[in-house]
């Protein structure tokens, strides 16, 4: 039975699909489907820490759209023919309008100075701007009796600004053990993986699960 969401780009409409995601990685079943892609492209941009269900979603899906699709996206947005009628009033009020508007008046200092520091204000945002990356890992045990759920909630107890993880799944190795192969997004200014592993998933008292961490793969977003 097909699942119905409606005005994603609302508060209400992502409340219902918070709801719908407890519990679950994806829309449907446990891999992600065109499903997940279609209503990816019905929410506009990732929510907020309010839609916590939401938000990993939305960045589960965008890592494993940007590794398939890596080619830099510019930009798309869409209108409608009823928005881009609208102006034609306004352009009428400016004709009759012509004889008291100074196209050409004199910029003053102050208004040179706003402008200043409005450039200033995007170079600044601008600046602060950094790229994500989608990296996916695999961590192995010790053994074939190390409890791997306990491995995974001590991996994910690492937390950091910058760092997201995402979906994860076990994948047998050999001989009755099981790797964990999970998905993380990181902002590459704030996050080195090289050193979250080092530092944290190698390290007292992670390392009483962890044997070793190995990188996979690694996209730019």
């Amino acid at each position: 039975m097909a699942v119905v969401f409606t005005d994603l780009h609302t508060e209400s409409g992502l409340k219902s699909l918070e709801e719908f995601l407890s519990g679950k990685t994806y829309i449907s079943g446990d891999g992600i489907s065109k499903d997940d892609v279609k209503v990816f492209g019905a929410v506009p941009t990732k929510p907020g820490s309010e839609f916590q269900n939401v938000s990993r979603w939305y960045e589960n899906i965008s890592a494993v759209l940007a590794s398939r699709f890596p080619g830099n996206a510019v930009g798309v947005k869409f209108g409608s023919q009823a928005a881009a009628a609208a102006p034609a009033p306004a352009k009428e009020a400016a004709d009759d309008d012509d004889d008291d508007l100074d196209l050409f008046g004199d910029e003053t200092e102050e208004d040179k100075k706003v402008a200043a520091a409005r450039e200033a204000a995007k170079a600044s945002t601008k600046k602060k701007e950094s790229g994500k990356s989608s990296v996916l890992m695999d961590i192995k045990p010790w053994d074939d009796e190390t409890d791997m759920k306990k491995l995974e909630e001590a991996v994910r107890s690492v937390q950091m600004p910058g760092l997201l993880w995402g979906a994860s799944k076990l994948v047998p190795v050999g001989y009755g053990i099981k790797k964990l192969q999970i998905m993380m997004t990181i902002v590459d200014d704030l996050v080195s993986v090289d050193t979250l592993i080092e530092e944290c998933l190698t390290v007292e008292p992670i390392n009483e699960y962890v044997q070793s961490c190995d990188i996979v793969a690694f996209n730019k977003i």
